[in-house]
């Protein structure tokens, strides 16, 4: 199966409840994006044989909405399984990718949401970004 493996294809079936506009095919050509980039990672947290906390984050060298340096670490999306929010299972996740940003020498980390999106609001504010621009972009120093 061309390098799939059981664990992508649970990554997969994740990422499909963040972006639920993905086939199979386009998830988990995103999990192998993100776990085989040189700019990218993927983190996931594991309870028993399930997958239920994914993070995917990425450097960017364009601009990012309010930050100085360039590149900047980016949480491109994060998604815990309904059943298993509440538990900081997100937001130790996220630590993971600033930690991988700040080893790749990010002195910045950002990330955005939509304007509707009041959970995902609620939660960046919580766990230490400020809001840059009502285009919601967030950011935090590493």
């Amino acid at each position: 199966m061309d390098g799939i493996t059981k664990d992508s294809i649970k990554t997969a079936k994740l990422m499909k409840q963040l972006w639920p506009q993905l086939t199979d095919k386009e998830a988990i050509d995103e999990v192998k994006k993100y776990t085989n980039g040189k700019n990218t990672a993927i983190f996931t947290e594991v309870e028993g044989d399930t997958i239920v906390g994914l993070a995917l984050c990425s450097l960017r060298f364009d601009y990012v909405e309010g930050c100085k340096y360039s590149p900047v670490g980016y949480l491109e999306g994060i998604i815990v399984d309904e059943e298993y929010r509440l538990k900081d299972i997100a937001k130790n996740l996220c630590k993971k990718c600033e930690e991988w940003a700040k080893n790749k020498g990010c002195k910045e980390f950002a990330s955005d949401c939509t304007l509707t999106n009041t959970d995902s609001i609620r939660f960046h504010l919580n766990i230490g970004f400020q809001e840059a621009n009502r285009i919601i972009h967030f950011k935090k120093k590493l």
